[in-house]
């Protein structure tokens, strides 16, 4: 089964990400806007419950953090994918380690770059008049991340939630 660890922005910062991904990305119907904290890993339904308790107790380590969205930006010409770029805060920095150093096995062939993905598999074409267009535009969100997910892929593609963390102490 494939699971992956990732953070859910507000409803406001979502919305917004949405207006553009139903256009630009594929996998719009099948997980919400998000930053990824793990990427999509490999795991019986024992050994996630391992990885759960893991996560619970790195989430009760952790303090909430505040998470800022600051502009479009691109991972061209690795690949055309286009996003909303997140600074890169040390709390956020500090989670997304602490999460994978749990599992250096499965480690991510990319750095970790914090980002909401509203665009993807876009040809070269594409990805230039997009990333044109949008890459002046100006974003300035920022919220309060009080949690994190461990989700699953069901067999139609799509990601739901296994397991929410709250950070911080009960």
């Amino acid at each position: 089964m494939k699971f992956g660890v990732v953070v859910f922005p507000s409803k406001k910062l979502q919305d917004y990400a949405n207006s553009f991904r139903k256009r630009y990305d594929p996998h719009y119907a099948l997980i919400p806007p998000h930053l990824t904290l793990k990427t999509a890993f490999e795991a019986t339904e024992e050994e996630v419950k391992g990885f759960a308790d893991k996560l619970r107790q790195i989430a009760s380590n952790t303090s909430p953090f505040t998470l800022r969205t600051l502009k479009v930006s691109s991972f061209f010409p690795v690949n055309n994918v286009i996003y909303f770029k997140v600074e890169p805060t040390k709390e956020l920095i500090d989670l997304q380690k602490e999460i994978n150093k749990e599992f250096s096995d499965q480690n991510s062939e990319y750095a970790f770059v914090p980002h909401i993905t509203i665009g993807q598999k876009l040809s070269n074409d594409e990805h230039s008049d997009v990333y044109g267009s949008l890459r002046m535009t100006t974003i300035d969100f920022e919220e309060t991340i009080d949690r994190f997910h461990l989700l699953y892929q069901l067999e139609n593609g799509s990601w739901t939630v296994y397991e929410t963390f709250r950070l911080g102490k009960e």
